[in-house]
């Protein structure tokens, strides 16, 4: 005689079976509430926003912040591909060839505080990141870079702990609850 009661997780909508690190990022046919509900993504590195802001650069002379800004870029776009306006390497480079215009940084820091409060939309969490704090950040001691890795941690921390870099995570569709 079987007993068993449903979960607290069992939900209306199932979550996607598990997903090998090469597989397409929609594994599931499109047809099926599962696909319209979740997305798969890559989960992205947890870092310490005090020793990227300061610790990190001041070792490297500068050369860390340009690393630090074309990974995160390259892991908010592997994350959410429907970001597809996020090019790493051009805002890397506006960053490194145009920064003596502030105008440059100042458009690629706000564009990079866009995407990163949508990837917080996409992840199922309140958004809190605002592209103009991202922005005008710049100017006090660049507190952007430890604001925007505050904000990139909270998407991190949405997942559970056991999660590494690469990994899929799903993506609730828009209008559906974070996931547990």
């Amino acid at each position: 005689m079987d007993d068993s009661k449903p979960t607290p997780t069992d939900s209306a909508v199932p979550m996607p079976p598990a997903v090998p690190p090469n597989a397409p990022l929609d594994p599931l046919p499109q047809g099926t509430p599962a696909a319209q509900a979740y997305r798969l993504g890559h989960a992205m590195k947890a870092r310490g926003p005090v020793a990227v802001w300061l610790g990190l650069p001041l070792v490297t002379f500068g050369i860390y912040h340009f690393v630090w800004y074309y990974k995160i870029l390259k892991e908010l776009k592997q994350y959410d591909q429907r970001q597809d306006r996020i090019s790493p390497a051009g805002s890397m480079l506006v960053l490194l060839l145009l920064g003596w215009t502030v105008v440059g940084p100042l458009i690629s820091y706000y564009n990079t505080g866009e995407a990163i409060a949508k990837a917080q939309r996409a992840a199922g969490i309140p958004v809190t990141c605002s592209p103009l704090a991202s922005m005008l950040l710049w100017f006090v001691f660049g507190l952007n870079t430890w604001y925007m890795q505050k904000q990139l941690n909270l998407i991190v921390e949405a997942y559970p702990p056991i999660t590494a870099l690469g990994d899929r995570v799903p993506l609730p569709a828009p209008g559906q609850p974070a996931l547990p």
